[in-house]
């Protein structure tokens, strides 16, 4: 069986209620999870500082577990957009941990300008209140937008790739990742991304 194929046999089993699959979803998928918290990772520098991959995954992947419980995803899809999801949500509170009024990272400046050497590009928010609005902003994102910034920006994946896992044409694509777009810049504040 193929790595998709297994996946929808467990969230069938985890819609069947059947207790050992949120278990067995988690360490089938831990590996592509790893490789998703990763990248996204890279985005934020600043906690890449405090936490390594595999920290940040934890969590997540604990997230991840408890919302199981209560959300029962169909599809790959869904399920690869609720873990990016729980990693997300898992980075926005590192960030607040560590870049807080009381936060190590706030109060600590030993750097020796890894951070500027590591700086994200100048198209992304260099600050952790931008950041936090950005990384919330896509929370708040119509499903449809979420799911193509989570497969083209977080998991790098290309269009016509995206276009195939979402089973629509690429010009459908195209068409929400402008809308994406569009709705992030409308809604932050584009001072932050200067």
């Amino acid at each position: 069986m193929n790595h998709t194929t297994r996946l929808h046999h467990y969230l069938n089993d985890l819609n069947m209620s059947d207790t050992t699959a949120r278990d067995a979803i988690i360490e089938h998928t831990c590996e592509r999870l790893r490789l998703l918290t990763s990248r996204m990772l890279r985005g934020f520098v600043r906690v890449k500082r405090w936490s390594e991959t595999d920290d940040v995954l934890q969590n997540a992947m604990i997230r991840l577990h408890h919302s199981l419980a209560e959300v029962k995803p169909e599809t790959s899809k869904q399920f690869y957009g609720l873990a990016a999801t729980q990693i997300r949500r898992e980075l926005v509170d590192l960030a607040r941990h560590y870049y807080g009024a009381e936060g190590l990272g706030a109060n600590h400046h030993t750097d020796d300008g890894i951070l500027s050497a590591e700086k994200p590009s100048t198209t992304k928010p260099e600050t952790l209140e931008a950041w936090t609005r950005f990384h919330t902003q896509i929370e708040q994102l119509p499903e449809e937008q979420r799911d193509v910034i989570d497969l083209l920006w977080y998991e790098g994946v290309s269009q016509p790739d995206a276009a195939k896992i979402l089973n629509v044409s690429l010009a459908t694509v195209k068409r929400r990742w402008q809308a994406t777009r569009l709705s992030l810049f409308n809604s932050i504040n584009i001072d932050d991304f200067k």
